[in-house]
C-alpha cells in the first residue's frame, strides 16, 4: 500500500522545492464526516488505492502542520514531514471508521510517533539518553521552558530548572544538559535556508487550516461527549459504576478491588465491563448514524 500511494502523493525532494509542495497540498480539499467514512470504508473493504489515496492526500496538510511543530530541532523539514507521511499511510491502513472517530483524530498520533521516531534516530540515543523520562524530556523540554519562562534565551534559572525537573521527572543537570543541547540546534524563524532566500517563516502552514482542523476536532469531540452521556444511560447502576472504575477515572480500579467491594469474581468483573463497554459503543454507532454523523450501512 505505502508504495503504491507513495507514487501519487506531490514531491517532497529536497527543501529548496518546500514551498512548492505546500502550495501543492493545500489544493487537496478536506473531507466531510460521511465522504471519509464512505471512502475509508471502501478502501478496508476492497482494498480501493484510490480510496486510500484520497484518504491520504487529504491529511497531507495536518502532517506538515504537525512536523513545523518540531523545526526547533534543527533536522530538515521535508525529511520531517516524508517521516510523517509515512505514518499517516499507516495510519490510513490501520483506521477503522466503524469506531467513530475521525482519521485526523486517529492519525496525529501516528504522524507524531513517525516524527518522533526519526528524530530520536537523527539525534542518536546516546546523545539524549535511554529512559523514558530522558526521551520525555527531549519531546517536552521546550514546551514547558516556553511556558514558564517565555523569550528566555541560554541556561535557565536555577527555579525554573527545578521546576521543569520536577514536572518531568528528570535530575536537574539533565535539564540543564538537555537545554544546551536543544538550544544549540534551535533555528530562528528568519534563519535562511536554501539558495533561493527562503526563511522558516515563509514555509509555515496557513492558519486557516489550523481553524478548519481545530473546529472539526471540536465539533467532533462535542458531539461524541453528548453520545456519551446519552449511551451512559442505558446501563444499570452495577454495569455503570464498574465501566466508570475500570476506564473513566483518572485512577482506574483494579479488578481485585472491585471483586471485593461487589463480592463476585475477578472474571464476573471483567465481563461485566466488557459488556458495559460494548453495549455503549454499539449504542453510540448506531445514535451517530441515526443523526447524520456517519451514513448507515
Amino acid at each position: 500500500m505505502t508504495k503504491t500511494i507513495n507514487k501519487n502523493l506531490p514531491a517532497l525532494s529536497n527543501e529548496g522545492g518546500l514551498g512548492e509542495y505546500l502550495a501543492q497540498i493545500k489544493k487537496f480539499p478536506m473531507l466531510d464526516a460521511e465522504e471519509e467514512y464512505l471512502l475509508a470504508k471502501n478502501w478496508k473493504s476492497t482494498g480501493n488505492v484510490k480510496s486510500a489515496e484520497k484518504l491520504v492526500t487529504s491529511h497531507l496538510r495536518l502532517v506538515a502542520k504537525i512536523a513545523m511543530g518540531y523545526k526547533g530541532y534543527g533536522l530538515p523539514l521535508n525529511e520531517m514531514i516524508s517521516e510523517g507521511n509515512v505514518g499517516l499511510m499507516q495510519a490510513v491502513k490501520k483506521f477503522e471508521p466503524e469506531k467513530g472517530f475521525r482519521l485526523a483524530t486517529y492519525a496525529m498520533w501516528w504522524i507524531k510517533a513517525s516524527i518522533q521516531e526519526y528524530i530520536l534516530r537523527s539525534w542518536s540515543l546516546v546523545k539524549i539518553g535511554t529512559t523514558t523520562a530522558q526521551k520525555k524530556l527531549f519531546f517536552n523540554l521546550k514546551k514547558i521552558k516556553n511556558q514558564i519562562a517565555p523569550r528566555s534565551e541560554g541556561d535557565l534559572k536555577n527555579e525554573h530548572v527545578s521546576e521543569i525537573a520536577k514536572k518531568l521527572d528528570v535530575s536537574e543537570d539533565e535539564v540543564v544538559s538537555m537545554n544546551r543541547r536543544l538550544s544549540g540546534k534551535e533555528k530562528s524563524l528568519n534563519a535562511q535556508i536554501g539558495e533561493d532566500g527562503d526563511e522558516w517563516q515563509d514555509w509555515l502552514v496557513d492558519k486557516e487550516m489550523d481553524q478548519e482542523l481545530k473546529f472539526a476536532q471540536n465539533e467532533e469531540m462535542e458531539q461524541r461527549k453528548d453520545l456519551l452521556k446519552e449511551s451512559i444511560k442505558i446501563l444499570n447502576d452495577r454495569e455503570r459504576e464498574i465501566l466508570f472504575s475500570r476506564r473513566l477515572n483518572d485512577e482506574p480500579k483494579t479488578l481485585e478491588e472491585l471483586s471485593k467491594l461487589y463480592k463476585i469474581s475477578r472474571e464476573r468483573i471483567r465481563q461485566i465491563e466488557n459488556k458495559a463497554f460494548e453495549k455503549i459503543q454499539k449504542y453510540m454507532l448506531n445514535s451517530a448514524r441515526s443523526k447524520n454523523l456517519l451514513p448507515a450501512n
